[in-house]
């Protein structure tokens, strides 16, 4: 017997292979860093957020790799990924930069706006993402060369950094740091405008960074 069409036949609804481990990897990660900032354990969340990141930029090499999916596989893979995409980089960094101003007198509107104001530019971002990548292969098998607007999954990169910023100059307080960059993020996540969708040598340059980022969370966050 097929474990696999046991799996989808009888048991449980939903696609069940190798192409959405990693997506389903990155969610995980998203609910355990929440777990850490309710806890108040910044670098583990801040950890957690960059292997969201990594999970996701190879996510769908491995989708693609899979030659024989069918067209059900294709539809369900990209809602399941806009759907953990909304936990992972929208309602995770969202609680994260709430949780700074929680308890601080005057800065509890400011997440609370932030948080408001992030979660529906990555919702509505999302949203339109599906509708219109579903439209685009059901006429071509090309692969998409730009984003419009700025991409939910690039928050991996930016919110650590501006976060490890904040620490290492004093000068900036964190709390209002990290809530109005997450302010600026949200219009630039609804902003139409294209953004190159990076290459072998686009992936290599992210990874380096991503490291450095992990370096600077390592060694500035606490």
């Amino acid at each position: 017997m097929d474990f696999r069409k046991a799996i989808e036949g009888y048991c449980m609804i939903g696609f069940y292979n190798y192409t959405v481990v990693l997506t389903y990897i990155g969610l995980a990660s998203a609910v355990f860093g929440m777990t850490q900032v309710f806890g108040g354990n910044y670098r583990a969340a801040l950890l957690c957020l960059i292997v969201c990141g990594t999970c996701d930029m190879f996510d769908g090499k491995i989708a693609r790799a899979k030659k024989d999916r069918t067209k059900q596989e294709k539809v369900f893979g990209i809602q399941i990924d806009s759907l953990c995409d909304l936990v992972c980089f929208g309602m995770f960094p969202a609680t994260l930069g709430y949780s700074l101003t929680a308890g601080k007198e005057g800065l509890m509107v400011l997440g609370t706006v932030a948080a408001v104001l992030f979660v529906l530019g990555a919702v509505i971002r999302l949203g339109y993402f599906n509708v219109m990548e579903q439209e685009r292969q059901e006429v071509t098998e090309e692969h998409r060369k730009y984003y419009q607007g700025l991409p939910v999954t690039s928050v991996a990169l930016i919110l650590p950094c501006v976060y490890i910023l904040s620490v290492y100059f004093n000068f900036l307080p964190l709390a209002q740091t990290y809530n109005v960059a997450m302010i600026v993020i949200a219009f630039l996540f609804v902003l139409d405008f294209k953004v190159r969708k990076p290459g072998n040598i686009g992936v290599i340059a992210m990874t380096v960074a991503g490291l450095a980022v992990l370096a600077g969370v390592l060694i500035f966050c606490e």
